[in-house]
Formats: C-alpha cells, structure tokens, sequence
C-alpha cells in the first residue's frame, strides 16, 4: 500500500495527488521518491470541545497538517468551513509546499482548520472555537516550527486570538506565532490585501507579455470575499472594466461595467452581495464561460472542470483561489494553450504568504516596515517568480502549472536530499 493512501482521501487530495504525479513524470523522479516527497510528515486530528450560547456543548473537529520541514518551519492558512476534512487540509499543505519553494520562501507548507460554519456561531463562540483549537494546537506549533495564518472563514481577529492563546501559555508575547494579524497586535501594514493586490500585480505581467492594453480590458470575479474583493478594487485601478462578480448568495454580471466602490459599500453594510442590485443578477453557474479578458475565480477550489474548460472565454485565467481547476479541466486548458493563458493558483495567489513571511521576519526582528517597502518588496518576490516559471514553461514546453509546480517540487527534493530522512 501507498504511504498515506488510507488516511488522505478526497476529490481534493486526489486533485494535488495527481499534479504531483504528473510533474514527477515529466521531471523523471523515481516511484521510490515520491511517495517522501508527497504525503504529509505530520497530520494531526483533535477534538475541539466549547460551551455554546444556549447552555449546551459541542465538541467540533479540527486538523492541522505539517507537508515538510526541508527548508524551514511549516507555515500555512487556518480555514473554518463545514465541509473541511483532512484530505482537503493535506492537499492545501502540498500546495503551499510547492507555493513556497516556487516564491524562495524558507518555509515548508501547513494547512490546518476546524469543521465549523463560522457564520452560524456568535462572535463568542467564534472565540471560544478559535482559543481551544489553538490550545490544542500547542504542542505542534511554534514561531520555528509552525507559523498559521488566516484561510477561508478566518480573519485578523481569528489570529489575535491564537496569538493571545499561545502567548499566555508562554507567559510572554509571542507575536511572530501567527501571521495576518491586525498591525495593532504585531500585524504588518498591507497583508490583509497582499493575496489580491500580488493576483493584480500578476495579471498586469500576463497583459505585458501578451501585449493587451489593460485599459478597457475586462474582467470576472468568482469570490468576493478579502481576495476577490481587493483583487477587483486592484483591477479596476490598473483600468479594467469589472463586468462580473459573485459570492455564495449572489451573482451580477454588466458589460458596461460594475460600480466596484458601490459593491464594497454593500458588502462592508451587510457583509455578503445578495441584495445589492436585482437588476444585473446573473446565473452563477454561468459566470465562469461568460465572455471577458481576466476571469479570476476566487473562491473555492473545483469550479473549473472538464465540463466547462472548454467554455471558458477569458484570454487570462488567474487563479486567486487554491485548486480552483481540476486536472480534467487541466486536460483541455493544455490543448487550449495558445487561447488561455493560466496563471497557476501556487503563483498567483501568494501574495498572501510572501507578506506573511514579511510579517513574521518583522516579529523576530520588532522591526516593521511601512505599507510602500512592504508593496514593494512582493512585487519584487512575485516577479521573480512569475520569471522562473515562464522561463521554465519556455524551456521544457510546459504549461505553467506544470512548470511552476515543477520549480517547487525541485526544491524541495534538493533540500530533501541533502539533509537525509528526518525532516
């Protein structure tokens, strides 16, 4: 049997599974590596038990997930959703694995979470949930040994929490725990927009190579949560026309453009879009194959598949959500190469673990930045990064997925080799 084979199941982990496999081909990696290269060093699974408003208990379930300590502490995102297991936290581990690799980060990749519904908890509940999954969490985590960070569900707040946590356990502040904290509680100035502002900086080198004028161009946002909200606001700033947005309870959808200000507006009041026009409502389902320049799809991962890849009708797919394209969407975007241009979810979303991994240099060092360096400073990781990977993806004439995915697992396969079995 597979080394991890029994534990780490799921559409999600069969979709990273199945990169993974498809790039060790191609880079000639030995069945004998894989499966250390692959499956997670560490998972760990606990019972998260709160008092509920209403005088009851309930006792949630959460994970965390530890890819590899090759080059450095584990460092990944904490999501709260009602459908999360630990093949969907193992995958977003591998994933950040190759994200971090590919960006020069000194880290290997980490997932956790719980299995909640944040939205149906009181803020104290919230609370309680964030303070005891972190309490459990103790013993695997550390400021050089694991560093969390926000994920779907989760916020600054969420972070102040299992910072403060961890700290009374230590009997002193320890800040650099946790990354995307609020600045008032050791947070760096810019990381709350970092993952959207890095997927509109990338988007700008995609038009720059492909010689579009971003000026009238037009774009879709699937997702307008942090990152597809600020990477719309970040779009329309270069000049795009944003022409379609949605969310889990709505969808709107104008040629002529939406009013991206007014959408903030509306969101910031009553925190989800549903209810903001009944005008420009559109069909989700339909969103993603509706014709536009950039098509972001910024949610939740599996929406592009085999059955709507060859619809799709964007010149540039950036994929600011994790696992957003399944492999059988892979498939026909390969053959779709010169019409589709994707930038890669472990690309284009990293903005949010390059300013995380400013944020904790800036902890250790209680020394901090201001917003100007720390913009500056991801554009200068993002592009080099977005030059390996189009590099690569000339030289062995590889699609970008393949090519970024290829960077990171070299990487990591270097720093596996040389340091023997224990990390």
């Amino acid at each position: 049997m597979t080394a991890g084979s029994g534990i780490y199941t799921g559409p999600v982990f069969d979709m990273a599974r199945e990169q993974f496999h498809t790039v060790a081909d191609t880079m000639g990696i030995p069945p004998g590596e894989r499966d250390r290269l692959l499956y997670p060093k560490r998972a760990i699974a606990v019972s998260v038990p709160v008092h509920m408003d209403d005088g009851s208990e309930a006792v949630f379930q959460g994970y965390r997930v530890q890819h590899h300590l090759s080059l450095g502490p584990t460092k990944g995102g904490t999501r709260y959703s009602p459908k999360l297991d630990l093949g969907e936290v193992a995958a977003l581990a591998v994933w950040m694995s190759w994200k971090c690799a590919l960006c020069g980060l000194p880290y290997g990749g980490a997932k956790g979470g719980v299995t909640c519904d944040p939205y149906r908890l009181s803020r104290r509940e919230l609370e309680a949930v964030s303070r005891r999954y972190m309490q459990e969490m103790i013993p695997f985590v550390g400021p050089h040994t694991d560093v969390m960070a926000p994920d779907l569900g989760t916020n600054e707040q969420v972070m102040a929490w299992f910072m403060d946590t961890y700290s009374m356990y230590q009997g002193k502040t320890v800040t650099e725990i946790v990354t995307g904290k609020p600045v008032a509680a050791g947070g760096t100035e810019g990381r709350r927009e970092a993952t959207g502002r890095g997927i509109a900086h990338l988007v700008g080198r995609a038009m720059e190579r492909l010689r579009m004028p971003p000026a009238g161009a037009t774009a879709i946002v699937q997702g307008f949560g942090n990152v597809g909200s600020v990477t719309a606001v970040a779009l329309a700033g270069r000049g795009l026309r944003i022409v379609g947005v949605s969310d889990h309870t709505a969808c709107y959808h104008d040629p002529k453009g939406l009013d991206v200000p007014a959408l903030l507006r509306h969101v910031a009041a009553h925190g989800v879009l549903a209810g903001w026009s009944g005008q420009a409502a559109c069909d989700p389902a339909a969103l993603l194959t509706l014709p536009c320049d950039v098509l972001v799809p910024a949610a939740v991962e599996r929406v592009i598949t085999g059955s709507n890849a060859g619809a799709l009708q964007c010149r540039i797919l950036a994929e600011g959500a994790n696992g957003p394209t399944t492999p059988d969407a892979d498939r026909v975007l390969r053959a779709r190469r010169d019409e589709v241009f994707v930038i890669p979810d472990i690309l284009c979303n990293a903005g949010g673990v390059v300013v995380s991994y400013f944020e904790w240099v800036q902890d250790l060092q209680q020394f901090f930045w201001d917003e100007a360096e720390v913009l500056s400073r991801l554009h200068q990781v993002l592009d080099r990064a977005f030059n390996r990977v189009m590099a690569r993806a000339d030289q062995d004439h590889l699609p970008h997925r393949d090519a970024a995915t290829a960077i990171g697992v070299q990487r990591v396969r270097d720093a596996s080799k040389v340091r023997g079995l224990f990390p």
